[in-house]
């Protein structure tokens, strides 16, 4: 079998600190925070009252109206993404064979929204058993890949993949097999959610996961500062345009990157929370790299997981010690999360093309909002976690990681493109 190169060729992200990727990425470089107030609903009576929310979101911007009204905003913000990535892939339609062009994408919690305003109005009605046609199509986690299958006309392989956290860099693996086993010549991947919702605070504020800075949303998300008290929610979507080098190279495509490795497994410690002893999350980084055919002394960036939880940033980089020894003082770690919030669906996507756009620009997205250092001995403040402002570096390889509950764990290796 012949295994094909796979090159990124176009990126599209809707996020909470900027609708486009050159926006997106500007607000990365100021070390910009896309969390406030929650506008979505009234929040008053919980715990956690600010989210990371996409601001100014508007789809009669790409689609009809009542088009627009079908859709889940998740999914709207997924074809939104998919628009902008197939934009810059400058892929020609009319020349490409539809039939070997296909979308994954990731989803965590699909059509949250949609889910409940269908239940409180039957609820609030007088019992009749009625539920909008719509209801089923707007709630289920396929319908990102569903719509913009539809909206492209694409023939080839959609489906979802819903591993929670990690489901966009489960759909960007998915997609890399696909492609250099030869079964696809085009891949959206991608991945959405929208969970800033009743249920979506309500149900992660239970179980004590969130932040409850409520008097600072700016600043509540924190990772690896020793006062970080949970995850900030956040909302969005983020497509890249992966295809074979063979066939990038035959229509001409600008290449910005090369996705070499990607690897998954999975914790088998416990529903929600992390192993502590870093095992999964190392071993995955090590597959990850072997896979890509390069040693651990190569990689030069990580955008970690770096929820701001207290558990979850020590596994995470207790792993980083482990796989990566005294070459872990060498990299560049950044938790982006620390302006975006944690996107769910959507958040390894966001974090791949951080890399990527690392990797073509020279420059490290920072970590900000960090204040005192953690006291916990798994944690070396002698590595270099880019605190609160960007740096410059030469970089040759990018390493992002995503762990979802269930134990489910992703690593993918982004290669600058020379």
């Amino acid at each position: 079998m012949t295994i094909h190169r796979v090159v990124v060729t176009g990126l599209g992200a809707v996020t909470p600190i900027g609708n486009t990727v050159p926006d997106m990425w500007q607000a990365m470089l100021e070390g910009k925070s896309g969390a406030g107030p929650i506008t979505q609903f009234d929040a008053s009576k919980f715990k956690t009252q600010f989210a990371c929310e996409v601001k100014n979101f508007d789809p009669s911007s790409f689609l009809d109206r009542k088009e627009a009204r079908k859709m889940d905003r998740f999914a709207q913000m997924a074809l939104a993404s998919a628009i902008e990535a197939v934009g810059q892939a400058k892929l020609d339609w009319a020349t490409e064979d539809k039939d070997r062009i296909g979308v994954v994408i990731g989803s965590g919690m699909g059509g949250l929204k949609s889910f409940e305003i269908g239940s409180t109005d039957f609820v609030k009605g007088d019992g009749r058993p009625f539920y909008s046609p719509f209801f089923i199509p707007n709630t289920i986690t396929n319908m990102g890949a569903g719509h913009i299958s539809l909206y492209f006309g694409l023939k080839g392989p959609s489906f979802n993949i819903s591993t929670a956290c990690s489901s966009g860099s489960h759909a960007i693996s998915a997609a890399f097999d696909l492609i250099r086993m030869g079964k696809s010549d085009v891949i959206l991947a991608g991945g959405a959610d929208s969970d800033v919702t009743v249920s979506g605070i309500g149900g992660f504020n239970a179980m004590h996961a969130l932040s409850t800075r409520n008097d600072d949303p700016e600043h509540a998300s924190r990772p690896y500062s020793k006062s970080r008290d949970g995850f900030v929610l956040g909302e969005g979507a983020a497509t890249i345009v992966l295809e074979s080098y063979e066939h990038a190279l035959q229509r001409g495509a600008t290449i910005i990157a090369e996705l070499v490795g990607a690897a998954t497994n999975s914790d088998a410690y416990h529903m929600t929370a992390p192993d502590p002893s870093g095992t999964g999350a190392a071993k995955v980084m090590r597959l990850a790299i072997e896979d890509a055919g390069i040693e651990p002394k190569d990689i030069d960036y990580i955008n970690a997981h770096g929820t701001s939880t207290p558990l979850g940033d020590v596994a995470e980089l207790k792993a980083i010690q482990d796989t990566f020894q005294a070459h872990a003082y060498e990299l560049n770690i950044s938790a982006t999360k620390s302006m975006t919030g944690h996107l769910i669906g959507a958040t390894g996507v966001v974090e791949a093309i951080a890399c990527v756009l690392a990797l073509q620009n020279g420059i490290v997205p920072p970590t900000i909002n960090h204040d005192e250092a953690d006291k916990d001995e798994n944690i070396d403040y002698n590595l270099n976690f880019t605190f609160n402002k960007p740096q410059r570096r030469e970089m040759h390889y990018a390493l992002t990681n995503t762990f979802g509950f269930g134990g489910h764990n992703a690593s993918l290796v982004f290669k600058k493109w020379e």
